[in-house]
């Protein structure tokens, strides 16, 4: 490819991930290092990955659908669950809420899989022709970076949130296993029923959108939840060394309190809130 659509696809692949970062408010608690320790456990995750795929895996010598193979390729994708687990919970975080935990967890995880797949396949081929394949690579490096952090905010659900509703477990760890085999999902379209690359990445892309409106809905559901059986806490006023937060018990009539501070107060969020007792 010419070097000027070689700049075009690289932007495409991993310019998303530089405009999330700076759109959201994940820029202004400075969240870098978060995302930078998600990449580095999303590279050891790989490289588990890769020893227990040359290990358990037979070398095929057709290009056809193996059920038992991808079966067992789906089973050992769930190391990644298992980084993303590490990576919420035992990493050491900035004081910053689970809502921006599990984003800039997911965006440096989805981050790191571009650079470890994509990025050797452009630079390789950007002495070669035009190809539409680079395009379509690029816009399935876009629907991945929305599954990584759909998934993250899933498992953010399963591992963060304690005393969920029970109606909605199930959908949640439903969710979070579609998102998890993915990779398995594609591999079937293309292997199986045939599907061209264009078609498969289409799929990816509406697949994505609709699991990131499902885990979105969750994310806030659960929180609702969770604060119509305990008190709820706005903040109404804050200066450098106190802070007015009402307190609205659903049963009673409202209330508001004030609370001494002897450093300065950082921005508040809804979680966080939920948190205190008065």
């Amino acid at each position: 490819m010419t070097m000027f659509h070689f700049f075009n696809c690289a932007i495409l692949t991993f310019g998303p991930h530089a405009v999330y970062y700076s759109a959201t408010p994940l820029s202004e608690y400075d969240t870098l290092g978060t995302s930078v320790k998600a990449a580095v456990v999303y590279l050891g995750t790989a490289l588990v990955k890769l020893v227990c795929l040359a290990t358990f895996l037979q070398v095929s010598e057709n290009d056809g659908f193996d059920p038992y193979q991808e079966l067992l390729k789906a089973l050992i994708g769930f190391i990644d669950v298992a980084g993303l687990y590490f990576a919420l919970t035992q990493l050491t975080h900035r004081n910053i809420s689970q809502n921006h935990k599990f984003q800039a967890v997911g965006l440096g995880w989805a981050f790191a899989d571009s650079v470890l797949h994509r990025l050797a396949p452009l630079w390789v081929g950007k002495g070669a022709r035009i190809h539409m394949g680079y395009i379509l690579q690029g816009l399935e490096a876009n629907a991945n970076l929305v599954l990584s952090i759909s998934l993250a905010a899933l498992a953010s659900l399963i591992w963060l949130r304690k005393n969920k509703p029970k109606t909605l477990i199930p959908i949640i760890y439903a969710c979070a296993g579609i998102v998890a085999t993915m990779p398995s999902i594609t591999s079937y379209l293309r292997r199986g029923l045939g599907w061209y690359f264009p078609k498969v990445v289409g799929f990816e892309l509406f697949t994505s959108l609709v699991m990131a409106f499902i885990s979105w809905q969750l994310f806030f559901c659960v929180p609702k939840a969770l604060c119509m059986s305990s008190r709820v806490y706005a903040l109404l006023y804050h200066s450098k060394y106190e802070a007015v937060l009402i307190a609205h018990q659903f049963t009673s009539q409202a209330s508001y309190v004030v609370l001494p501070w002897t450093t300065p107060l950082p921005t508040l969020d809804f979680y966080r809130l939920c948190s205190l007792k008065v």
